[in-house]
């Protein structure tokens, strides 16, 4: 349920969230939308034909680069004009839809939401008004399900409950927010990878910013190196793959994993642990905070890591490491702490602390993911994507100092068109 809101809480100016201790990690689904994200931050851009939308209002181009005929799109999010009420976009592609409270769980839609993308090749112009917690849904050879609660709220499509309507059906989506300060998007894969998305943001200058996304075959490549992994150091990685009637529908992410197995990777990070907690009883660790914190440096005293104002880290277990949000990683009213968090799961998953002795500015995309012991979902899915970027973990979107964005974000205050392309073709 916090899918929405985990993000944008890394980067190198904290976010009013982050500043009041406002930050998640990966959650189980089935999920409800109930409360915004917090805003996104930054501008950049380059060139492309743009189209027009009403004031106050963004033209979305979903476009079909898969080979299917049957592909259907959905838009949901938190309505800013209406007090955050979740909505729809319906089939038409511009009427809004907001479905009222039932009086049981489970209710259908009485409206029709699937946005029909039609042929190979085909793009459908839509329009969103300003939306909070935004997402967009793909589904190709059929359609999705939604439902809605008392609240109301919105029972999303789930990869971990074997009873969703869903469970069995291609699917996949992106994220984005569109408020009075800018249209800020990515393609997330913290919960799973699927079907292969691409985007584009055109600003009214012109300019636009692109994240290509993985391949056609890139699904299908990830699978494949999964099972090589597993296969080359004995843990589950080939268990991340779900499969119908000979299909691969997804790869979840081991978080997710975890859910349906506790065992699963319990014990994966163990040894890297150990191996950071016996570096740094003798070295200073020093956490480039990126905020008002500036650098805090500390070392391994009766087993934490004292690391000044930020205070003190108990070795975290491999759960705290995949979640990124619990144990030594929990957020809190300390913002020294709450900025230091981010860069420390996010050295962690990346497998830089033995490597560098500062995060995150101590490493760069090169020296991500070289121990044997290492994120290699996330690893796997930056090799596949067409530029190396996307959304691996909670906090992939930690960057050095002046470095490069891996994430696969978009962002911009003056858009003008979002494009989406689904299939990787």
């Amino acid at each position: 349920m916090k899918n929405f809101i985990r993000k944008l809480i890394s980067r190198r100016k904290l976010t009013k969230g982050q500043q009041n201790g406002n930050t998640s990690g990966n959650t189980p689904t089935p999920a409800i939308i109930t409360q915004p994200p917090p805003p996104a931050m930054e501008n950049r851009g380059q060139e492309q034909q743009v189209l027009t939308a009403a004031a106050g209002s963004l033209t979305v181009a979903l476009q079909n680069k898969s080979n299917s005929n049957q592909v259907y799109a959905y838009i949901t999010g938190l309505s800013m004009n209406d007090n955050f009420k979740p909505i729809f976009i319906q089939s038409d592609g511009r009427s809004v839809y907001s479905p009222p409270s039932p009086s049981k769980t489970g209710a259908a839609l009485t409206a029709d939401v699937a946005i029909r993308l039609g042929p190979p090749g085909n793009t459908v112009n839509v329009t969103i008004p300003k939306i909070a917690g935004g997402r967009i849904w793909f589904s190709i050879g059929a359609p999705l399900t939604f439902l809605v609660n008392p609240g109301p709220a919105i029972v999303e499509p789930s990869v971990t409950n074997p009873s969703d309507p869903n469970y069995n059906v291609f699917w996949s989506f992106c994220e984005f927010t569109y408020n009075d300060q800018q249209l800020f998007a990515n393609i997330s894969y913290v919960d799973f990878v699927s079907i292969p998305i691409a985007m584009s943001l055109t600003n009214t200058a012109g300019h636009t910013q692109t994240v290509p996304g993985m391949p056609e075959n890139g699904f299908n490549t990830v699978v494949n190196l999964l099972r090589q992994q597993a296969a080359a150091d004995g843990q589950p990685w080939d268990q991340l793959v779900y499969s119908h009637n000979g299909q691969a529908l997804r790869a979840l992410s081991p978080n997710n994993l975890r859910v349906g197995n506790q065992q699963a990777f319990s014990s994966y990070w163990n040894s890297y642990i150990q191996r950071v907690w016996a570096k740094y009883q003798n070295e200073d660790l020093t956490i480039n905070t990126q905020a008002a914190a500036g650098d805090i440096t500390g070392r391994i005293r009766n087993n934490e890591l004292q690391l000044s104002q930020a205070g003190s880290f108990a070795a975290p277990t491999s759960a705290d490491i995949w979640t990124c949000n619990s144990g030594p990683f929990t957020t809190g009213s300390n913002a020294a702490r709450n900025a230091a968090i981010p860069r420390l799961a996010a050295a962690f998953n990346r497998s830089t602390l033995l490597d560098s002795s500062e995060a995150p500015n101590g490493s760069h995309p090169g020296s991500y993911y070289r121990d044997g012991i290492t994120n290699h979902y996330s690893r796997i899915l930056h090799q596949v994507s067409k530029d190396g970027r996307g959304y691996g973990f909670p906090y992939d979107d930690v960057v050095p100092d002046g470095g490069q964005d891996v994430a696969g974000t978009v962002f911009d205050g003056s858009p003008r068109v979002f494009t989406v392309a689904v299939g990787g073709g």
